[in-house]
């Protein structure tokens, strides 16, 4: 689990590590997530078929997916791995709105006060760290797409199986990112050149930290509880923060106040963990 965890958090890594823009950065990403998924449904015999209306709204979330990590890896470029890991933390505010309104229960007051905090926490940083103002913006914004995506498959998996749900995001991520860069003249041949390296580093983003990672996090909910997992996926931002120390040194140094609210926003993340399962053993 933890493995999978560390994979999450290097997707930032690779990020910074490849040279091209966030666009068609994530187009690449979605081609070849679609490609390693559908080799998966292949050899496991999984069918695709699903209705007309399932389909296109599958489809559809997948263009959330591809604005989510679209500006998730803006949020890197324009600022550094450590200010966009942090920022994606701010999740646990957007879901505390979210979930009661997809799946129609009361707001919760702690999930609210946390969110709160969180919210605090990266405002702390934001009025701290003036040069990556424009990559918290974009890191905050990711972290909404992000939660708008997890809410609505959290709906989704009652009805499918989860890698089938994942390859029709791809491939509606992909196609919606496509016409985009057509649209701005920007689908042109000369994309698709690009150097060795960014290319090795692409099919381990693809393959590697989507495709594999998302397919044995599906496998470790059988042995796993869900909020284990939950919980230990808070981690992420602390692994990414010290991937990216090991990776690229001074630049990714910070103010001391940067920590301290990064230290707020986890240590939030994980007191709404721990009340949720207190309330969970008391059911």
């Amino acid at each position: 689990m933890h493995l999978i965890i560390v994979l999450l958090g290097f997707t930032g890594i690779l990020g910074k590590l490849i040279s091209i823009e966030a666009e068609p950065l994530v187009w690449f990403r979605m081609l070849i997530a679609l490609a390693g998924l559908l080799l998966y449904l292949w050899v496991r015999r999984i069918g695709m078929g699903l209705p007309i209306v399932e389909a296109f709204k599958i489809l559809a979330t997948g263009l959330i997916t591809a604005a989510h990590w679209i500006t998730f890896f803006m949020s890197i470029k324009v600022a550094n791995v450590s200010v966009a890991l942090i920022c994606f933390a701010s999740t646990t505010f957007f879901m505390a709105f979210l979930e009661p309104l997809f799946f129609k229960r009361k707001l919760i007051f702690y999930e609210l006060i946390l969110g709160l905090v969180v919210i605090a926490g990266l405002y702390f940083i934001f009025e701290l760290e003036t040069g990556y103002q424009l990559g918290i913006l974009y890191g905050v914004f990711s972290a909404f797409l992000g939660s708008l995506f997890m809410v609505i498959n959290g709906k989704l998996i009652r009805r499918h199986h989860a890698v089938v749900i994942s390859a029709y995001e791809m491939l509606g991520g992909f196609l919606g990112l496509t016409f985009f860069l057509y649209m701005s003249g920007a689908l042109e041949l000369s994309m698709l050149k690009i150097s060795t390296s960014d290319f090795i580093y692409l099919l381990i983003l693809g393959l590697v930290c989507t495709s594999f990672a998302f397919v044995v996090n599906v496998a470790l909910l059988k042995e796993v509880s869900p909020f284990s997992v939950s919980i230990s996926f808070n981690l992420e931002p602390i692994y990414a923060i010290i991937l990216a120390l090991l990776f690229f040194g001074s630049s990714e140094f910070m103010k001391p106040g940067f920590y301290f609210g990064s230290l707020i926003i986890i240590g939030s993340i994980i007191l709404n963990g721990y009340l949720k399962n207190k309330k969970r053993m008391k059911v």
